[in-house]
């Protein structure tokens, strides 16, 4: 049963919380203004330009994905860099650990999940979201680069996010490099035949992005383009 209050409409069998959709949208706000704001303060003092690498939660840490990340990003560390992920386990997990490692700064953009989302623990830095596009702001702000290793949906979403943007000159461009050629090079070849081929994209869209294998070219890459 329904009543009217001051306050709005009423079900007196549950009180909603501020994000459920009966409540109204515009409540909704204040949570994504913080969100926004405890970014903004936390992200904005890091002092030094910081290098994001996704990849998915899913990686096991024998994988040797898993390693390549914890090493990039301990490289990335050591020269100065600060490292963001999403702040979950696998990929996530490697590259706040070598970051960890190096004494550096471990950035964990957490998002709250019902699945394969916990906090991995290396972040010393850690930042939890609710909504996936205040999380998608702040890798786009506070990164000079983006390392994409082997992902999920997610990974794609990050990686395409970067792409479109640049692409549309919503903002400048910066290094995306993608990780791991037996991963990526099915995906590079479908945009070649398919989408460049058909008038989808121009050849000049393909060079936002690079393919490496090696860690050290892709430390050696990130120097050369993202100035301390």
């Amino acid at each position: 049963m329904m009543k009217i209050t001051k306050a709005g409409l009423v079900d007196e069998r549950q009180q909603y919380s501020l994000d459920n959709f009966k409540v109204g949208d515009s409540w909704r706000l204040f949570r994504i203004m913080g969100e926004f704001v405890d970014g903004f303060d936390t992200l904005g003092s890091v002092g030094r330009p910081a290098v994001s690498i996704f990849g998915s939660a899913r990686t096991p840490v024998d994988d040797k994905y898993f390693e390549l990340a914890d090493k990039i990003a301990y490289d990335l560390a050591m020269a100065g860099y600060a490292v963001i992920t999403g702040g979950g386990p696998g990929i996530m997990g490697a590259a706040n650990r070598g970051a960890a490692k190096a004494e550096g700064i471990s950035i964990g953009l957490n998002i709250n999940l019902p699945f394969e989302q916990d906090p991995n623990g290396f972040a010393n830095v850690p930042l939890n979201f609710k909504y996936f596009f205040v999380r998608k702001v702040m890798f786009i702000k506070y990164s000079m680069a983006f390392i994409g290793m082997p992902g999920g949906y997610g990974t794609l979403d990050e990686l395409f996010e970067s792409l479109t943007l640049m692409q549309t000159r919503r903002i400048k461009a910066f290094p995306v490099i993608l990780v791991g050629s037996e991963f990526w090079g099915g995906l590079v070849e479908w945009m070649k035949e398919k989408m460049l081929a058909s008038g989808k994209i121009d050849a000049d869209d393909l060079l936002y992005f690079q393919v490496m294998d090696d860690p050290e070219e892709v430390v050696r890459y990130i120097k050369r383009t993202v100035v301390l």
